[in-house]
C-alpha cells in the first residue's frame, strides 16, 4: 500500500440513501419550487471517515416568503457546529436567510424516505391511463397536490420535468425520477469533495539545523520562520526553508565572564519595538535587539521560572507580557508607555553584560507597570496565549479539572480600584500615592484566585497539551494525551461540540486557519491531519512514510502567510500546501485547468463548460453563478469538444481517450459511450477533436472525428432500459477509406439537409454527402507566393501547424445558393477562407484574420442570420466581421468590413459561442476562464466571479473595466505610430504646423535638419576598437567604479583640424576705469558697528 493511501479522500464516497445528502456547489441559487416548511423527518446522513460520533441535520424553519436568491457555501444538510455562535458559520453578504429558509430552494430538500413512499403511491394514482408513466400535465398535478405548490411555479416544474425526461419522449417513470435524484446527490457530493480537496507537496523539504539542543519554539514574521533552541541559538529561515542567518542570545562582550550556560525556556517577538523576549531557567526575562541581537535589558528575580510566554500589543504604546510557570500560575505584566519603560530599564546597572532590573523594582517603582498573578492550574502550564479580541488569556495544563482555562487579565476585583482612580482624576499625586501603597502591599506578588465569573474552566480527561482558538470561527480546538481532537464553543464549557478521532498518538500541535475553514493537527508519531471545521471530518492524512520526516518532534508552527507547516525534529522540515498557480492568484478563473469548450443551452438558459481536467460545469447564464458540476467525465483524459442534441436535454463530450459520451448533464448521468474499437493505430487511444449532432430524415446521429482520420457515425437510438450503453460506429464509408483524410481531422460541421464538412491538419477540407457517403468535393487553399515550393497540392502543407484548418462553419442561410460562398474555414496560415462548395468547390475570398504576425485563427462562430462573423486567435483577440453580403455572388479581393476588435484573453481562444436571443458572445480560453461579452465587446463578466451579474442590468456588468490579466499584458497596449517607432515625437509636435505650412517641403527639410542635429550618431571603425583593446583604457585599477563611469561619460574633444578655439580668441585693450573717492566715515565709539559719513554727522 502506498504510504499516502489515506491522504486523498475517495472520489466516489458512500452514496446517501435519502435526499438529505443534497449538496449545493455554489453560493447562489434561485428559489426553487417549494416555499413551505421542510418536513422534520429527514434522516441524518452517515458520512464515511468523519471522525464525529454523530452527524447533525438541520431542523426546518417557519414558513416565510419565497427567497429569490440564496447564497450558500456548503451543503445545507450538514449542521453548523453545535452550540457555536452564529459567526461560526460563513454567511453571504446578500442574504440573511435562516437555516430553515435555505432548505426551500430545491426539490431534493422536500424528499426523504417517508416522502418517497408517498410520492410512489402518488405516481400510481396520478397515472390516469395506467401506462406507468406520467406526462407533463400529470406531473404538474402531482406536485401541486402533494407538495402544496403555488400556481406560479409552472415554469420551474416544466424545467424539472425536462431534466428528468432526458430521452425527450414526453413521459417520465418512477425509476427515472428516482435515478435523477440519486445521481444528482451523488455528483453534488463529489463536487463538494473536490472543493474541499487539499494536499501537501510530498515529501517534505528538509534541511540540517545549526542548533545543538532541542528546538523550543518556532514562530514567523512576514513569512520568515524564527526558531530558538535551549542553548540560545536563534535561526532565521525563509519561505523556501533556506537558512538566512543564525544568532545567539548570550552576551558577546569579551570583558564579561559568563559563569554558566543559561537554560532558555521560551521566547516571543515584540514586533512593534523590534525586540525579542527570552525566558530563562534563572527566573529572568531578557530583552534583545531583534536586528543585532545585542542585549538590551532584563527583568530578574522573578517569583518562578517562566515556562511559556506570550506578548501582545494592546495599544499604540501599551503591551502585555504573559508567562506561565511551574506552579500553574498565569503571570501578567501590564506595561503602559512601553517605549519609555524599556529605555528606563536599559539605563540600569549591568549584570553579566546586560542592564538588569528586578521584578520588584520594575512593578512597584513604576506607575506604568502592573503585575498580576493568577493561580489557575494545579499542574505546570503547558501552553498559553493572550487574545486581544476577547481580552482573555487562554492556558492549558495536564490537570483534568483545569485542563484549559479562559480568564480575564485584571479581573472584576479591580473595578473598585478603577472607580477610586476615576474619582481622584483631579488629584494625580494622590492617585499615584494610592497606587504605590497598593503595590507596596506584601501580598502584591502573591498568586490570587479569579472569581468564577472571570474565567471559564474546561475539564478534559488527562488534561490538554495544546490548543488553538479562532474568534472568526468562534471555535476552540484542544488536544492531549487521549489522542482526541475536541472542538469547543469557547463560551460553553459543559461538553465539546465534536470529537475528531483518528490520531493514534497524543496530540502535539493544533492550528486553526479561519480563512480556509481548516484545522491542522499533528501527533507525536508525526501523523499530520487536516480537518474541516464545518463538516467536522478529516480532509487529509499524511503519515511519516509519506512526508519522510524523521526524528522526534520538538516544535511545530503553521505559517498562514506561507501556507506551510514547519516541523522541527533532528532537522528542520517544511510541508507546503499545494496552491493554485500564482497566475490565478488575483484573476477570476472558471476552471482550474484550461477550458476547451463552452456552449449555451437555450432550453434551460444555462452555459456548459468543460476543461482539460475532465470537469464539466453548468452555469446560470443570467447571473454567472455555478449550478452543478461533475468530474472524471473521461477519467483522467481531457475533454476536447462539446455539443448538445437537438432538444438541448443531453450533452455530448469527446475526450482524449478516444470516446464520445452522452450525458444527462443536469445530474451527471452517463447514458451512452460511443467508441470505435478499431480506431487505434498502435499509438494508444485516438483523440476526439470534433463532434456534431445530426438529425436528418427523422434519424439522429452522432458524428465524431479525430486522430483516427475516420468519419465515425453513431446511431442515436432511444434507450428504454435506462442502462448505460456501449455503442460502436456504423460501417465506414468507402470514399472515406479510399479518398479520405490522410492527416488528423480537427473539425467537423453539418449543414442541412445533408452536407458535412471536415478539415484536417494538412489543410485539406472535404465536403461529404451524408445520404450517400460520397465525397462532394475536395478544397485546398492556394499557397501564398514564396511561402512554400511544392509540385502538387497535396504537398502544400506545413507540419509545424501553420497549414492546419482549425475550424469550419457553414452559412446555413446560403445552403441553396449555388453562386455564393457557404463555407468558412479558419486557416491555413492565419487566413479566413470563403468557399463555394458547388461545381467542384472553389475559393471566393481569402483575407488575413488578424494583423498580428504569427497569428492563427483557432475558432469561428456566426450569428443566427449569418450576417456577423466572430473569429478568435491564438493571441486571445476577437474580431467581428460584417459578412452579410460578402462573397455573395463573385470573388472578393478585399477583406470584409471589420466592425470591432478587442482582446478577450491573454492565451489561445478555444471556443466561441454566440447567443442570438441576447446578442452576447461567450469565449473560452487556455487561461482557465470563460467570459461573457456583448456584441460590441463590452465586458460583462467571468463565469465564477464572486459578484453575480444581471444581463438585463448594465450596471452590474464589469464594463468599462477589462479583465485584469488582459489589461496588464504587453500585447494589449493600444496601437500608435509612436509606440511602433514609425514616427518620432518631433513630428507629432509639429503636425499642425505641417498642415498650415505654405511650403511643406521646406518645413520637412527644416525638421529633418533639427533631427539630424539632435540625433547623436556614433561611428567607430575596427581600427579604433582594436587600438582601444590594446591600450586597455579602462583596465587600470584607478579607473573602476565611479572613475570608470566618469571616463566613459567625459566629453571628448574632437580635433577637426585648423586653429584651436584658444587661437581664435580676440584680444581687446582694457579701458582705464576712474577711481571713486573713498567715503569719509566716523566711527561711533559707543557702537563699533555703527558707521556713518561725516556729512551725515554734520547734518
Amino acid at each position: 500500500m502506498s504510504p499516502v493511501t489515506e491522504s486523498i479522500p475517495s472520489r466516489r464516497p458512500i452514496r446517501p440513501s435519502s435526499a438529505s445528502a443534497n449538496l449545493q456547489t455554489h453560493g447562489c441559487y434561485k428559489s426553487g419550487l417549494f416555499d413551505n416548511k421542510r418536513p422534520t423527518t429527514a434522516a441524518p446522513v452517515e458520512r464515511p471517515k468523519t471522525g464525529v460520533p454523530k452527524a447533525h441535520h438541520w431542523r426546518g424553519g417557519s414558513e416565510t416568503a419565497e427567497i429569490e436568491k440564496i447564497k450558500l457555501q456548503r451543503r445545507p444538510t450538514l449542521s453548523t457546529l453545535e452550540g457555536l455562535d452564529e459567526s461560526a458559520v460563513p454567511k453571504s453578504n446578500t442574504s440573511n436567510a435562516s437555516a430553515g429558509d435555505l432548505l426551500k430552494s430545491k426539490i431534493e430538500e422536500k424528499i426523504n424516505i417517508d416522502t418517497l413512499e408517498l410520492l410512489k403511491q402518488a405516481f400510481q394514482e396520478a397515472d390516469e391511463d395506467g401506462s406507468g408513466e406520467l406526462d407533463l400535465d400529470e406531473f404538474k398535478i402531482l406536485l401541486k397536490s402533494k407538495l402544496n405548490l403555488s400556481g406560479t411555479k409552472d415554469q420551474q416544474i416544466d424545467a424539472l420535468f425536462y431534466k428528468i425526461d432526458w430521452s425527450s419522449d414526453g413521459n417520465i417513470t418512477w425509476d427515472e425520477f428516482c435515478t435523477y435524484m440519486q445521481l444528482e446527490y451523488a455528483e453534488k457530493e463529489d463536487s463538494y469533495q473536490r472543493s474541499k480537496d487539499v494536499m501537501f507537496h510530498l515529501p517534505a523539504k528538509t534541511e540540517n539545523m545549526p542548533h545543538r539542543d532541542a528546538i523550543l519554539k518556532i514562530t514567523d514574521t512576514d513569512g520568515t520562520f524564527i526558531a530558538c533552541s535551549q542553548d540560545g541559538i536563534v535561526s532565521f529561515w525563509d519561505h523556501n526553508l533556506r537558512l538566512k542567518r543564525t544568532r545567539t542570545v548570550v552576551p558577546n562582550d569579551a570583558n564579561v565572564k559568563v559563569m554558566k550556560q543559561k537554560w532558555i525556556t521560551d521566547f516571543c517577538i515584540m514586533t512593534q519595538y523590534n525586540k525579542i523576549i527570552i525566558g530563562t531557567g534563572d527566573r529572568e526575562i531578557e530583552f534583545f535587539e531583534l536586528s543585532s541581537f545585542e542585549p538590551y535589558c532584563q527583568i530578574s528575580l522573578l517569583e518562578t521560572v517562566p515556562l511559556h510566554m506570550d506578548f501582545c500589543a494592546t495599544g499604540p504604546d501599551e503591551c502585555l507580557i504573559v508567562y506561565g510557570d511551574t506552579n500553574g500560575c498565569i503571570n501578567i505584566l501590564v506595561i503602559r508607555a512601553a517605549g519609555e519603560c524599556l529605555r528606563t530599564w536599559k539605563k540600569k546597572p549591568k549584570q553579566n553584560g546586560i542592564a538588569t532590573i528586578s521584578l520588584n523594582d520594575a512593578a512597584r517603582g513604576n506607575s506604568n507597570v502592573d503585575f498580576i498573578c493568577w493561580k489557575v492550574h494545579s499542574d505546570w502550564v503547558q501552553e498559553l496565549r493572550y487574545y486581544h479580541d476577547i481580552r482573555q488569556v487562554v492556558s492549558c495544563s495536564n490537570s483534568t479539572n483545569t485542563a484549559i482555562v479562559l480568564g480575564c487579565t485584571t479581573g472584576s476585583t479591580n473595578v473598585e480600584g478603577s472607580l477610586r482612580e476615576i474619582k481622584e482624576q483631579g488629584q494625580p499625586n494622590k492617585s499615584d500615592q494610592t497606587r504605590l501603597i497598593r503595590k507596596e502591599d506584601a501580598s502584591y506578588f502573591s498568586p490570587r484566585q479569579r472569581l468564577e465569573s472571570d474565567q471559564s474552566v474546561f475539564k478534559v480527561y488527562k488534561g490538554v497539551k495544546t490548543f488553538a482558538f479562532s474568534k472568526a470561527k468562534n471555535v476552540m480546538m484542544t488536544g492531549g494525551m487521549d489522542r482526541i481532537v475536541r472542538m469547543w464553543n469557547p463560551y460553553v464549557s459543559n461538553k465539546p461540540v465534536a470529537l475528531l478521532r483518528g490520531h493514534n498518538a497524543p496530540i502535539f500541535y493544533l492550528f486553526i486557519a479561519p480563512d480556509e475553514g481548516r484545522v491542522f493537527s499533528i501527533s507525536t508519531d508525526k501523523c499530520v491531519k487536516i480537518w474541516d471545521i464545518q463538516d467536522q471530518n478529516c480532509l487529509l492524512t499524511v503519515r511519516p512514510k509519506g512526508h519522510k520526516i524523521r526524528g522526534d518532534l520538538q516544535a511545530c508552527h503553521y505559517s498562514h502567510y506561507n501556507k506551510s507547516l514547519a516541523v522541527a525534529t533532528d532537522q528542520m522540515a517544511l510541508l507546503s500546501l499545494k496552491l493554485k498557480p500564482v497566475l490565478h492568484a488575483d484573476i477570476v478563473i472558471t476552471h482550474k485547468e484550461p477550458v476547451t469548450s463552452a456552449k449555451y443551452n437555450g432550453a434551460f438558459r444555462q452555459v456548459l463548460t468543460c476543461s482539460e481536467g475532465s470537469i464539466v460545469k453548468l452555469w446560470d447564464f443570467e447571473t454567472g453563478n455555478s449550478v452543478f458540476d461533475f468530474g472524471e467525465a473521461h477519467g483522467d483524459a481531457a475533454i476536447t469538444c462539446l455539443d448538445f442534441d437537438t432538444t438541448g436535454r443531453r450533452c455530448l463530450t469527446g475526450g482524449r481517450d478516444g470516446a464520445i459520451k452522452v450525458w444527462n448533464y443536469n445530474n451527471g448521468h452517463c447514458l451512452m459511450t460511443l467508441r470505435n474499437p478499431s480506431s487505434s493505430r498502435g499509438e494508444g487511444n485516438d483523440e476526439i477533436c470534433g463532434l456534431t449532432y445530426v438529425e436528418m430524415n427523422k434519424n439522429r446521429y452522432v458524428v465524431g472525428v479525430g486522430w483516427d482520420r475516420c468519419i465515425n457515425i453513431y446511431t442515436d437510438e432511444p434507450n428504454d432500459t435506462g442502462l448505460h450503453q456501449l455503442v460502436d460506429p456504423q460501417e465506414r464509408w468507402e470514399d472515406d477509406k479510399r479518398s479520405g483524410h490522410k492527416e488528423d481531422i480537427l473539425s467537423i460541421a453539418f449543414c442541412p439537409p445533408n452536407l458535412l464538412a471536415t478539415s484536417s491538419y494538412d489543410g485539406e477540407v472535404i465536403i461529404w454527402n451524408m445520404v450517400s457517403g460520397h465525397i462532394f468535393c475536395h478544397l485546398w487553399s492556394p499557397a501564398d507566393p514564396g511561402y512554400v515550393s511544392a509540385s502538387s497540392p497535396r504537398d502544400k502543407k506545413s507540419m509545424d501547424g501553420d497549414g492546419t484548418v482549425n475550424q469550419t462553419v457553414f452559412m446555413k442561410t446560403r445552403a441553396y445558393n449555388k453562386d455564393a460562398a457557404s463555407l468558412i474555414s479558419s486557416g491555413p496560415r492565419g487566413y479566413i477562407h470563403f468557399w463555394n462548395v458547388f461545381q467542384g468547390g472553389h475559393l471566393l475570398a481569402k483575407f488575413k484574420g488578424s494583423k498580428h504576425p504569427g497569428v492563427m485563427i483557432t475558432t469561428l462562430v456566426l450569428n443566427g442570420g449569418d450576417q456577423i462573423l466572430y473569429s478568435g486567435d491564438n493571441f486571445g483577440f476577437v474580431h467581428c466581421w460584417n459578412v452579410s453580403t460578402y462573397a455573395l455572388c463573385e470573388r472578393e479581393t478585399t477583406p470584409p468590413e471589420l466592425i470591432t476588435t478587442w482582446r478577450a484573453h491573454v492565451e489561445i481562444i478555444n471556443s466561441l459561442d454566440f447567443i442570438d436571443e441576447y446578442k452576447l458572445l461567450i469565449t473560452a480560453s487556455n487561461d482557465c476562464s470563460v467570459r461573457l461579452w456583448n456584441k460590441d465587446g463590452d465586458y460583462i463578466g467571468t463565469f465564477g466571479q464572486p459578484e453575480p451579474w444581471d444581463i438585463h442590468n448594465k450596471n452590474t456588468w464589469q464594463h468599462p473595466m477589462a479583465p485584469f490579466d488582459v489589461l496588464v499584458d504587453p500585447m494589449s497596449m493600444p496601437e500608435h505610430d509612436i509606440i511602433k517607432g514609425k514616427i518620432n515625437m518631433q513630428q507629432v509636435v509639429h503636425e499642425d504646423s505641417v498642415n498650415n505650412s505654405d511650403d511643406e517641403e521646406e518645413y520637412q527639410r527644416e525638421v529633418q535638419a533639427r533631427l539630424n542635429l539632435a540625433r547623436q550618431t556614433f561611428h567607430v571603425d575596427d581600427d579604433t576598437i582594436a587600438q582601444q583593446l590594446r591600450e586597455k583604457t579602462f583596465s587600470a585599477p584607478r579607473k573602476v567604479g565611479k572613475r570608470l563611469r566618469h571616463e566613459k561619460l567625459r566629453h571628448t574633444v574632437t580635433d577637426r583640424g585648423g586653429p584651436s578655439e584658444y587661437q581664435m580668441l580676440r584680444c581687446y585693450d582694457l579701458a582705464t576705469c576712474p577711481q571713486p573717492a573713498p567715503p569719509q566715515l566716523k566711527v561711533n565709539k559707543n557702537n563699533p558697528f555703527d558707521f556713518y559719513s561725516a556729512e551725515d554727522v554734520g547734518a
